[in-house]
């Protein structure tokens, strides 16, 4: 299987990738004024977390992160006008953990202003 096109939805490839650098925080510079979002994370079983608000939480969010232990990995990227898709794989070590999806809705300067994440070790796409 070749590489996907993450160009289709360049805003989610550049916040994974921001995400997985040493700078995570500078994710909190592609945020919108009106901000919200869910991660919803599930390690497996019943046991799950949903981490949500606006920009505080999501710098809390990034504070309690396992940093540079996770990275993200896109396998399919979309964008339909101001949304974009991503189904992704997170790696820990290098070895699939789990597979995510993300959602993102971006405003006329070009940064999030809602985003949706869900995360599920249940089903692997590779």
């Amino acid at each position: 299987m070749s590489a996907p096109a993450t160009s289709a939805a360049p805003f989610l490839t550049r916040w994974f990738g921001i995400l997985d650098s040493a700078d995570a925080d500078r994710i909190l510079d592609l945020i919108g004024d009106d901000f919200s979002f869910s991660i919803l994370f599930s390690t497996g079983g019943d046991a799950g977390t949903d981490f949500h608000g606006g920009r505080a939480e999501m710098e809390g969010y990034l504070a309690q992160r396992e940093v540079g232990v996770r990275t993200h990995h896109p396998l399919s990227a979309s964008t339909l006008g101001r949304d974009e898709l991503y189904l992704g794989e997170v790696r820990r070590s290098g070895v699939p953990e789990a597979t995510f999806v993300a959602s993102a809705r971006l405003d006329d300067d070009g940064r999030v202003r809602r985003l949706l994440i869900g995360r599920s070790p249940a089903v692997l796409f590779t």
